[in-house]
């Protein structure tokens, strides 16, 4: 039940909104309309508004100049802008102006940034630092700082005493008449005496005028008599003379310089003394000041101006609890995760990053279709059916003479009015006039008259007015079966053309072989079916096409010669063609010479590897040594010698050169000495490289080596097989005692195995030797 109630409430104040809206439309758009003596009223408005203050200065208004013009601006269409939205400020809209730049903004638009300010805020702190301090929001201009409890909820007047001001069109725009009694800044105990207006920040610290009152003030020695004058700031010299009192026109002295006495250090632990026209320096002692995080302290030295940023390291956990890290101090920490609860309207998740669980209400607006079916719902995303829509529709008669107001949606299903004024709608016909009647939906009753329109042809139609002619549709419905009743035929109205003109007219064929009289809609050229009979461009062969419309190219041309409409003769050239070429002439029979070929000839060059493609005419017409060069791919010839090289020329027919010029290597039978000489020398047997002394030298040491490892090895192997033939004879002859014991046989070790080691050590240097000095000298 308190549910219902509460929406039936907030229906309530909606309806009720409207309606209030509705009338404010109304007049809003009828002193809009009217334009008449605006310069004259707007005049009588202002000195309305300045009449107060201006008798208290004896007519002298040089002080209201920036206050006029701004006020004239309220007046203008358009001159007044909101900031956030870029549209023009109407006077029938709720407004709201900033206290410390006095610029005015939609109530709707300043709501929505103080909204959006204090999200942006919030998003990346946790809940307990939010709570713990009262974040501001900014104005979109001046950058002004409000608290979250300055967020404006109401329309007021300029000066705050009237809520939801109503529009009067002989008072400024959103003013509600009173006298504005704002306290001047700085304050002089006096208060503004215009009627409520708007303000600009200027050289005065607020949106009212200079104070207007008079004050009887003394000179400073008090020795002359009072005089009055303008109540304004005191501005006399300190006694320090060098700074000036700031304090509002007062009695009495006024007081030390602010800047003299002890004044401490920035960081307030040392105290100096001196001129008032000096600062105060640094102490060089550590700042100690509490940081923004209320935890660390500031480890600079003794500075002007805020601290810096608390960057120790700490460790943090995110908003949500799920993850921790180590980061700097003044960073907050939020995860990436995502928060999937969803929000107090039970369609959108919260989708906010490092949600603590606690989500904000959901920001989107509803947007749903209303049930007019022509607006969408303005209030934010909400759970339930949307508020019915307040807008009214004007439901007008055809001719818009006849009016009534219906609730938006209802346009659909209620009835035009009735309207007895005659239609005033123009003929839909081509005539100039129609029958009178009265003001209707639909189209008006098809036109009687005759016709007579002027034809292409120039004659007149007889039949009557076939513009709005009834014409019955055919094949629109198909019957489903036998028992289904057959439907009346449907009509459309459309306009028919007029019918063709019978007026016979004679017309001569296309060809100009005849002339016949046809009837007027059809006099145009037409064939007589005869052959065309010119004779063509070949000068051999005539048309053979069926009559038809020929170009005459010169007024004197003989009538019997062909145009460009006329065949052309299909019959192949047979004219001989240039000695050489294979090609036929690409041209139908022709008089005078065949042109040149151009085609070109598909032919391999003498390599065989290569396709190239040459004109007819340049292979034709070139000598000899001109086809060598033409036939040629100008790549090297990939033709081998017998030596196993490739030939080195260009391609070329015929044969390839013997006398190969590629440099190879030739070497000794040891493989030791090398020399590179031309390869053709060495196929006819012209050069050979011996071996040197050096090189039989190295082959008799190692042929030595050989037959001492040989022998070694002989010896050696006759050795074993004899102390194998011992150790059998004696596991023959049985002997008992010494069955006990294990058989040592010692055999007696050959000279071969005493000094193997030291003589095949220094062979092995030797050959070692041998073998890298050969591989550095073939390299």
């Amino acid at each position: 039940e308190l549910s219902s109630l509460k929406k039936f409430d907030e229906i309530k104040k909606a309806n009720q909104a409207a309606a209030k809206k509705l009338v404010e439309d109304q007049l809003s758009s009828s002193s809009e309309d009217d334009d008449e003596d605006a310069e004259i009223k707007q005049g009588k408005i202002l000195d309305k508004t300045f009449t107060i203050y201006t008798s208290q200065t004896d007519g002298d208004a040089s002080e209201l100049e920036r206050t006029r013009q701004y006020m004239n601006e309220a007046f203008q269409s358009g001159a007044m802008t909101c900031l956030i939205c870029i549209a023009s400020v109407k006077r029938n809209q709720a407004v709201w102006s900033c206290c410390g730049c006095f610029c005015i903004f939609h109530l709707v638009c300043i709501q929505k940034w103080a909204k959006d300010s204090l999200f942006l805020v919030s998003s990346p702190l946790t809940d307990d630092d939010f709570g713990k301090k009262d974040y501001p929001w900014p104005c979109p201009k001046c950058r002004f700082e409000y608290k979250r409890s300055e967020t404006p909820s109401k329309y007021y007047c300029y000066c705050g005493k009237v809520e939801n001001p109503t529009v009067d069109p002989w008072l400024v725009p959103h003013s509600c008449g009173q006298i504005c009694e704002r306290e001047f800044k700085p304050s002089c105990g006096h208060k503004c005496l215009l009627l409520c207006h708007p303000g600009k920040s200027s050289v005065f610290l607020g949106p009212c005028p200079p104070c207007p009152k008079m004050v009887t003030t003394t000179c400073h020695c008090k020795k002359a008599k009072p005089v009055p004058r303008r109540c304004s700031v005191c501005g006399k010299c300190l006694p320090c003379g060098n700074h000036t009192c700031e304090q509002v026109c007062h009695a009495g002295p006024c007081g030390d310089c602010p800047r003299s006495g002890k004044r401490s250090c920035p960081c307030g632990k040392t105290k100096f003394t001196l001129p008032c026209t000096e600062d105060v320096p640094t102490c060089g002692d550590s700042c100690d000041k509490v940081l923004e995080c209320g935890i660390h302290k500031c480890s600079q030295r003794c500075h002007r101006g805020p601290c810096e940023i608390c960057r120790q390291e700490v460790e943090k956990q995110c908003r949500c609890g799920k993850h921790t890290k180590r980061m700097p101090c003044h960073k907050p920490y939020l995860c990436e995760t995502k928060c999937t609860k969803i929000r107090d309207c039970q369609k959108h998740q919260c989708r906010r990053k490092c949600c603590s669980g606690n989500c904000p209400p959901c920001d989107q607006v509803c947007g749903r279709t209303l049930g007019c079916r022509n607006h969408k719902c303005p209030s934010g995303c909400h759970r339930g059916s949307c508020n019915p829509c307040p807008e009214t529709v004007d439901v007008k008669c055809s001719c818009g003479k006849t009016v009534i107001t219906v609730p938006c949606g209802r346009e659909r299903t209620i009835k035009p009015p009735k309207c007895k004024q005659l239609c005033s709608r123009p003929p839909t016909c081509h005539h100039s006039t129609q029958e009178k009647h009265y003001c209707h939906f639909g189209r008006c009753p098809p036109c009687r008259q005759p016709c007579q329109k002027t034809l292409t042809c120039g004659h007149l139609c007889p039949v009557s007015c076939h513009d709005e002619a009834l014409v019955k549709q055919t094949g629109l419905h198909q019957s489903a079966g036998p028992w289904e009743q057959p439907s009346e035929p449907a009509f459309i109205q459309t306009a028919l053309p007029c019918p063709p003109c019978q007026v016979p007219i004679p017309v001569e064929c296309l060809g100009q072989h005849e002339v016949s009289p046809l009837p007027c809609h059809s006099a145009n050229p037409y064939s007589c079916k005869r052959f065309c009979g010119r004779l063509l461009d070949c000068q051999n062969h005539t048309c053979m096409k069926e009559c038809h419309h020929v170009t005459k190219l010169n007024s004197s041309a003989d009538g019997k010669k062909a145009g460009p409409e006329c065949s052309q003769c299909e019959e192949e050239c047979t004219k001989p063609r240039p000695a050489g070429c294979p090609h036929r002439c690409a041209l139908p029979c022709h008089p005078g010479d065949c042109p040149s070929c151009f085609q070109m000839l598909k032919i391999k060059c003498h390599c065989k590897l290569s396709v190239l493609y040459i004109e007819c005419l340049k292979l034709t017409q070139a000598d000899l040594k001109e086809k060598e060069l033409l036939i040629s791919c100008r790549n090297q010839c990939p033709k081998e010698l017998p030596c196993g090289h490739r030939c080195k020329e260009i391609c070329h027919s015929g044969s390839c050169p013997l006398n190969c010029s590629q440099k190879v290597k030739l070497r000794c039978l040891c493989k030791r000495l090398k020399k590179e000489i031309q390869c053709s020398k060495i196929q006819e047997g012209q050069v050979s490289l011996e071996c040197d002394a050096l090189c039989k030298e190295m082959k008799r040491k190692a042929y030595e080596i050989k037959e001492a490892e040989a022998k070694a090895a002989l010896e050696e192997e006759k050795r074993r097989q004899q102390a194998e033939l011992e150790a059998f004879e004696n596991r023959l002859k049985g002997r008992r005692k010494n069955k006990r014991r294990k058989d040592e046989v010692e055999v007696e070790q050959s000279s071969w195995q005493k000094y193997k080691n030291l003589i095949m050590l220094p062979v092995f240097g030797v050959a070692v030797v041998m073998v890298a000095w050969l591989m550095v000298y073939n390299d």
